[in-house]
Parts: structure tokens; sequence; C-alpha cells
């Protein structure tokens, strides 16, 4: 162990109760990262000891296929703060989160100051950091609806990174720090852009239909709420059933593409749900797709996809000597063949996959 101030390096440290899949990697370094002035530190020990950093988030939306070699960063930066500042909508409020908060607490305590606009992204795993890298979205909201701005490290440079919404750029569950900024900053706070008056949207049809015998309106906190019993309804805990959500994104295609689907795969053998993009393109369901090649349930290993979420894949765990990290890699790439046979669409992976099996 190597310690400087309250900033502590751990060797050989077992991530498994730190990725929401529980596999059983392992990190050469490892420290906790609970106050802004431990980044630099950070940087400094592994530039001394010429390592990689590897920041880790949450880990709920990663698969550690194998040990890490690297300072791996656990950052704990908290805080939500109300920006006071001199714009004269008073409607909207500013609010800054540390980037380690857990996003479904920081949604609720939003929620509980009056300041709406997150209701509809409650109970995604993950903190706040990681929510602007993944551009999360759920029930016809995302992230970069709200986000301002944000704060990041260089990890290079240690420089400071000042990020407006433009600079980004965001996509469907993609950002510049999945791109070009790839494992070069370490985000330390975001600024969104809330609402003081209450307006819900329930445009997703699960939200219509849970609301459906509703008089009224109901309020940002009842969408939360009915916004949580859907995603309990339909994802299993990763507590109890390891996993980390959707494993493949939902794929866009052209017109083309959706006509040749429909021409070999003639009605009424098909159904094929279809959201129609700003660009002209087509969003369909990734879940569609691999129940429809009935790999709903299927098991491999220890490993398998939810009996009842055909995007979730689920560690067992219960296979004695099994390797879970190459079976659930085994287990997506035979998805994804299998999607790409039968309808020619290439699905992608959601997770970050850190290493190899």
């Amino acid at each position: 162990m190597s310690e400087s101030d309250s900033f502590t390096v751990e060797t050989d440290k077992c991530l498994q109760a730190l990725n929401s899949l529980a596999l059983p990697a392992k990190a050469s370094h490892f420290c906790t990262l609970s106050e802004f002035h431990h980044i630099k530190q950070a940087l400094d020990f592994a530039k001394t000891n010429d390592l990689n950093v590897i920041p880790l988030g949450a880990g709920s939306n990663i698969v550690l296929a194998s040990n890490l070699t690297g300072l791996v960063l656990s950052l704990k930066l908290l805080g939500i703060t109300e920006q006071k500042d001199n714009r004269s909508n008073n409607d909207t409020v500013d609010v800054t989160f540390g980037a380690g908060e857990n996003w479904h607490n920081a949604v609720i305590y939003t929620l509980k100051k009056g300041w709406y606009g997150l209701e509809n992204l409650s109970l995604i795993p993950g903190n706040t950091g990681a929510a602007a890298i993944q551009n999360i979205g759920a029930y016809g909201v995302e992230l970069a609806d709200m986000l301002v701005s944000l704060k990041a490290v260089d990890i290079e440079s240690g420089a400071l990174l000042n990020l407006m919404n433009e600079d980004c750029k965001f996509g469907y569950r993609d950002s510049i720090f999945k791109q070009s900024l790839k494992d070069k900053c370490i985000i330390t706070e975001i600024t969104l852009r809330l609402t003081k008056t209450p307006m819900v949207n329930l445009d997703y049809p699960a939200l219509r239909e849970y609301f459906s015998e509703s008089t009224k309106l109901p309020s940002p906190m009842l969408v939360s709420d009915a916004v949580c019993d859907i995603r309990r309804s339909k994802l299993p805990d990763p507590k109890e059933l390891p996993n980390v959500g959707s494993f493949f994104k939902n794929p866009i295609v052209s017109a083309e593409t959706l006509g040749r689907i429909h021409k070999e795969h003639s009605a009424p053998d098909i159904d094929l749900p279809q959201y129609l993009q700003d660009d002209g393109n087509i969003k369909i369901p990734a879940a569609w797709l691999v129940e429809y090649c009935k790999l709903k349930g299927f098991r491999h290993g220890s490993v398998g996809v939810h009996k009842d979420q055909a995007l979730v894949l689920v560690n067992y765990n219960d296979v004695e000597g099994s390797d879970s990290a190459r079976e659930i890699l085994q287990l997506a790439e035979e998805i994804q063949r299998t999607i790409k046979t039968e309808f020619g669409i290439d699905l992608e992976v959601e997770p970050r996959i850190y290493g190899s099996v």
C-alpha cells in the first residue's frame, strides 16, 4: 500500500463487488477519490509508476473481461449545489452534481427540491459522471436534453476542462467521452438545467398505459414512481442477479434496410416495432430481434439471457469452475452472429468492455 494524506493506493484489488456483473477481475492498483485534490495525487502516482489510468465509475455499465493493469479509479466526488446566477428566467434552475453522486438518489433529491425534468430517468444505475459519458436515456428523455456544462480533468496534463453541451457531441448512448476523449479525462461534475414548473413527459407508450385510467396529469414524483415500477417489472436487480441492464443498443437502420427485412420476413410472420427518427432513419428494438430469434432465456454455462428481458444478459454464477467473463462475451457474440444472419443487422454492445479473454 502507498499512502499520501488520505489518498491510498491498494494493490491486487478484487473488483467483483465493484461491478454489477459480479465478474471476479482484479486491479493491479486501485484508489478511491473522495476529494478533488486526490485526482492530482492519483495522476502523479500513475505517472511516477508508469501506470495507465482507468476510471471505473460505479461499475454498472462495464464488463471486466480480464484483470486490469493500471491505476483503477473509483470516483466518489459528492455534492449537489444550486447555482445562483443572474439569468432572467426564474422558471429554471441550474444544478451542479459531483460526478460520484448516485444517479437515482440525485433524481429523487431534485424532485424533493421542486426541480423537475429528471423523473423519466429514475432508477438508472450508476453515477452522475458516467451518465454524461453514456448520455443516459429512458422513456423519451435523454441527459443531453438538460446538460448545460461539465468539468473534467485531462489525464495527461492535469488541466481542468470546462465543456459546454455542444462540446460533448452527444448522440444516442454516445458522447465525445466514448470517442475522441475516450480514456483521456476524468469528469468531476456536471451541471443540468431543470425546471421549477412541473411539466411531465408521457410520450413513451408504457408511461401512457401506466396512467391510462388517471383523470388528471400525474405529478413528476408520480411519474418517477411509475418509471421505477416499470423498470423493476422489466429489469432484474443486479444485487440479486448480476447484470448491466441493456447489453445491446437499439439499432437504427435505413428505410431501405427495413424494407428488405419486411420483404424477407413477410407478414404475419413479422410484426417489427419501429420508431421513425428525425433524420428519416428508423430505430428498432434490439430486444424484439433477440426474442424473435428465440434467444430469450437461453443459457450458456453460468450466464444467460434473462427469461423475461431479452436485452439483459445475466451472470447466474452457478456453475463451479466456470469463467463467467469469457462466457458473457461468448454469449454476446453468439447473439450478434444470430441477429446478423437473420436480419443483416449489426448489434452494438452498450456497456464498456475492459480487457479481453
